[in-house]
């Protein structure tokens, strides 16, 4: 029971109370100083304020209680300036102008707060360093620029300064020792300044007495090979030293004993990790993500049992994830929140022992080569609510212990083998916002109640597996997502309706879903915007007058019909391929407020007549595909102005001779023109001005004159097709120039920045190789081929053909050329297709053919070939077709050679040892004949004896003969 207070304690009490608050409410009510209100006034006066944020500032009013401005409750003095921008909007919220020196004249000023205002214009004032009893100074990404004045140094009070830049380099300093002045900070932060020429960084800040955070990120740090004694290693306990370029970690780091943070981010770090971490006991943060780290892990970083942050991502680390497991257990089990290795090269598989860290919120294992199934101990993670395996090569099902993690909002396990069906327990995960399992092996049925609780997500990524889904038409989902990628499910045959109550939907992907229906007219309203609608590969029908899209549509490989939509003024890309689209380009094209678009795909469709010349409005346009339409006219000349980096034509009915303003277009990787009625040379200008050209097709045109010889000059060039044209003269000599046909290593390099936002399509290109055309497309950077197949083109193939070694298919057939096959064309051993067919080409076919081993398409038929075809594997697998219209012998042909010479082979390049070309059978007939012949006769001739007593002998034998018939007779 508590004991009462005599009433004169409580009296007394009641006093102090009354005293207390009298004197409370006389501080409240104390007005500003006029000095200073001046001062204040003078400072607004000089700055620039687009949203009025100190309107409050007014002649005659109590600047205490002016915005941003806080007094001393008992003084009146102004000690703190609150005039941070807010970030957003920022360019309209930001103060601009000067800095009033007025400043001065608010002596008690002790908190400065500048940050994210725009002062572009002007240095760090100087005067900063006279406001003595400053303790916070925060000047971040204010925007000034210059060198930090030294005279900061004498802010002796000072405890926090910020001065944090927009850009790198923004601001600068030559040397730090100022900051030695500064004896009572606690935190620096000079991010993305320029120190390259502070040498003095280490020394300064790890002997600093009181500082406990220091932020050095991006300020152009070195290596500083010395190895300082630090006085006052105790005092530091946070260190970001990221995005410098240091290569290998200061041992200084390691005598700061009682840091707590280090952030070493993207420092060009090589090699292992350091044993010395394994010092710094009390440890909980460390960040050495985005470096060049490799082996594995050591075991000394296995000791720091407070350790809660641990992020080795993006790295070369080579070790077995269980391994890694098991060594965190023995330090951290209950103290690690955060585990981040993605972008290693991990392997092995994941344990059980993986659900024994309790408190592990973050895990991102992405991007490495794990397999094997994800442990049912996951659901054992209660605090989890980061779960990232993606990319990996994980197999087996989702086990249905995902459902208990009461805590998770984001769950990735994209781009593995997982299998078996879609867990109905996602639907329990209240948390989720952000769900992908895409591009797995997932089958089966989605059901209603697989998202019956997941009232929060936002992004939903299921594409590429084999998942059905058909709620019932009046299901309204529980969630309002903003991305949806549903590619390749079975959302069909009708248009999904549940969409209509999706109304924040920014990204939409229902693309090959067997949809075989209209799109709906509410679709088409609906009240959001899109940034992205993929609906490609389905069997959508109708026509498409509007559509709402900010940034890409694909509607591609559907039936649409009708003129091509109309479309928004922001749009970049637009791919309408493989439809029935009909009608001009006109009203596309012609449209000026198109300013933003980069990629228009609408070929194989039922365009009709020219192509507008109004594309000086494109100022950003890069890819433009028209081909298999039924356009006609010329290629307009302000085409050449957008400068793209695809230009593909093919299969129209334009003609005319090239634009001398496609010469402009220097960014060309692809040029497609072929299969139309252009006329006239080859441009000479095609090797001098599009020196970038990847891919020349120029096929099945009215070309004429020769192939110039600035075609030599395309180092890049890849695949060169000038087929079926009226092209005559020689083949260039020159062509050994062409680097890229030369060299036998296919990097794809050229075309691996032909991708688009979230790899929606990517460039294709119709070949003709092993004699049939074909489509080539995520291949194509590694296909090299040279056509010139049907032209006129006349004399010898010159040996300098040879040196193409890189190349992958070789056509010169139904030419003119004459001579003999040069023998060096058999070091072209990656050929897969060669036909020289319908040409005038004599002599044999080289031995050195035998060392074509990949070879699968050959043709020399028609021709005035002979001798014995080499013998080799692929050669004799070839039928006859290849080699008929010759005079050639030996299998695979019937016709056998009547000689026995020494059988081709690669080590003699088909020679026998004496080199002879002389059948000996034939002279050892001859000889015979003439010997035996002569051998018998000539004595008899010049003999005379002999002769009659050789006849006697004959009348003889023929009198016995006579005599013997005639007794068998009778």
């Amino acid at each position: 029971m508590t004991t009462p207070l005599p009433i004169s304690l409580f009296h007394f009490l009641l006093l102090i109370a009354a005293v207390c608050f009298a004197i409370c409410h006389a501080n409240s009510n104390v007005r500003c100083i006029h000095s200073e209100r001046e001062a204040l006034l003078k400072f607004k006066n000089d700055l620039i304020d687009p949203s009025n944020s100190l309107s409050s500032w007014m002649e005659g009013g109590d600047c205490c209680e002016w915005s941003g401005v806080v007094c001393h409750n008992s003084t009146g003095h102004v000690h703190k300036l609150h005039l941070a921008a807010p970030l957003s909007p920022y360019e309209q919220s930001a103060l601009r102008g000067k800095i009033n020196p007025s400043l001065l004249e608010l002596e008690h000023l002790s908190f400065l707060d500048l940050s994210n205002n725009n002062f572009s214009s002007i240095h760090i004032p100087k005067f900063l360093g006279m406001l003595v009893n400053l303790m916070y100074l925060n000047l971040s990404f204010a925007r000034f620029q210059g060198e930090i004045p030294h005279n900061l140094g004498n802010l002796t009070k000072l405890q926090y300064l910020d001065l944090r830049s927009n850009e790198r380099g923004d601001i600068k300093a030559t040397s730090l020792q100022w900051i030695s002045g500064l004896s009572s900070l606690q935190y620096l932060d000079l991010s993305e300044s320029d120190l390259s020429k502070a040498t003095n960084w280490l020394q300064v800040t790890f002997k600093h007495p009181s500082l406990l955070e220091l932020h050095l990120s991006n300020c152009d740090l070195e290596d500083d090979p010395s190895s300082i004694s630090v006085n006052s290693s105790k005092s530091l306990l946070v260190l970001d030293l990221s995005g410098n370029s240091l290569s290998s970690v200061s041992k200084s780091i390691f005598s700061l004993h009682g840091l707590v943070s280090i952030d070493l981010r993207s420092c060009s770090l090589e090699g292992t990790i350091p044993d010395y971490f394994g010092n710094i006991s009390f440890l909980e943060v460390l960040d050495l993500s985005l470096n060049h780290l490799n082996s594995s892990i050591p075991n000394s970083l296995y000791s720091l049992n407070h350790l809660r942050f641990l992020d080795l991502s993006y790295n070369e680390i080579e070790q077995d994830i269980s391994e890694i497991l098991q060594g965190l257990s023995r330090c951290c089990l209950g103290s690690l929140d955060s585990l981040n290795m993605e972008s290693n090269q991990l392997s092995g598989h994941l344990t059980d022992q993986l659900g024994q860290f309790k408190n592990l919120a973050y895990l991102s294992l992405a991007l490495n080569k794990i397999f094997g199934p994800i442990p049912l101990s996951i659901g054992e993670l209660s605090s989890l609510y980061f779960f990232d395996v993606s990319e990996n090569q994980l197999s087996g099902q989702i086990p249905l212990s995902i459902g208990e993690l009461s805590s998770l909002k984001f769950f990735d396990v994209t781009d593995n083998q997982l299998n078996g069906t879609f867990p109905p327990c996602f639907g329990q995960l209240e948390s989720l916002e952000i769900l992908q399992f895409g591009y797995n092996l997932l089958e089966g049925v989605v059901l209603e109640t697989h998202f019956s609780n997941l009232t929060r997500l936002t992004y939903l990524f299921g594409s590429q597996n084999m998942l059905r889904f058909e709620p019932n038409s009046s299901w309204i989902p529980p969630f309002q997502c903003q991305n949806l990628y549903l590619g390749h499910w079975h959302l069909g045959p009708k248009f999904p309706q549940w969409l209509k109550f999706q109304k924040k939907l920014s990204y939409l992907d229902i693309s090959d879903a067997r949809i075989s229906d209209f799109v709906p007219t509410w679709f088409l309203n609906l009240p959001t915007q899109f940034y992205y609608l993929n609906l490609s590969c389905n069997q959508l029908t109708g026509g498409i007058s509007y559509l709402n899209v900010t940034t890409t549509i694909d509607l591609s490989a559907n039936r649409f019909t009708g003129p091509l939509p109309r479309v928004l003024s922001t749009l970049g890309m637009l791919i309408l391929s493989n439809n029935s689209f009909s009608g001009s380009l006109f009203e596309l094209v012609c449209n000026s407020s198109l300013t933003g678009m980069s990629a228009l795909f609408i070929d194989t469709n039922l365009l009709t007549g020219e192509i507008p010349d109004c594309w000086k409005y494109w100022e950003y346009f890069s890819y433009l595909n028209l081909a298999n339409n039924s356009l006609t006219g010329k290629i307009p000349p302000t085409l050449g102005y957008t400068n793209p980096c695809m230009l593909n034509l093919r299969n129209n009915s334009m003609f005319g001779e090239l634009p001398s303003t496609l010469q402009n277009s220097s960014r060309l990787l692809m040029l497609d023109l072929s299969e139309n009625h252009f006329s006239g040379s080859v441009p000479a200008w095609i090797g001098d001005k599009l020196s970038k050209l990847v891919v020349l097709s120029l096929r099945s045109n009215n070309f004429d004159g020769h192939i110039p010889r600035k075609i030599c000059d395309l180092q890049f060039l890849q695949i060169l097709d000038l087929a079926h044209n009226n092209i005559s003269g020689v083949i260039p000599k020159c062509f050994n120039n062409l680097s890229a046909m030369v060299t036998t290593n296919k990097t794809n390099s050229k075309f691996s920045s032909w991708y688009f936002v979230d790899s929606l399509i990517y460039l294709k290109e119709l070949l003709v190789l092993k004699g049939r055309e074909d489509e080539y497309g995520t291949t194509l950077g590694l296909v090299t081929s040279m056509d010139l197949s049907v032209n006129r083109l006349k004399r010898a193939i010159p040996k300098e053909i040879g040196s193409l070694v890189g190349l992958l298919s070789l056509n010169f057939s139904g030419n003119l050329l004459t001579g003999n096959i040069p023998d060096n064309i058999g070091n072209m051993k990656l050929m897969e297709s060669l036909d020289l067919s319908m040409n005038r080409l004599n002599g044999e076919i080289p031995p050195s053919f035998s060392k074509l081993n990949f070879l699968n398409h050959f043709n020399v038929s028609y021709n005035n070939l002979t001798g014995q075809i080499p013998t080799s594997t692929q050669l004799q697998s070839f039928e006859n077709l290849s080699y008929v219209g010759n005079h050639l012998c030996g299998p695979p042909l019937t016709k056998n050679c009547t000689s026995k010479s020494i059988p081709t082979n690669g080590a003699n390049n088909g020679r026998n040892s004496e080199g002879s070309k002389v059948n000996w059978l034939y002279v050892s007939i001859i000889l015979g004949f003439v010997m035996g012949f002569w051998g018998v006769v000539a004595p008899l001739f010049f003999i005379r004896y002999w002769r009659i007593a050789y006849y006697r002998k004959l009348d003889h034998i023929y009198g016995k003969l006579y005599g013997f018939w005639a007794t068998i007779c009778m």
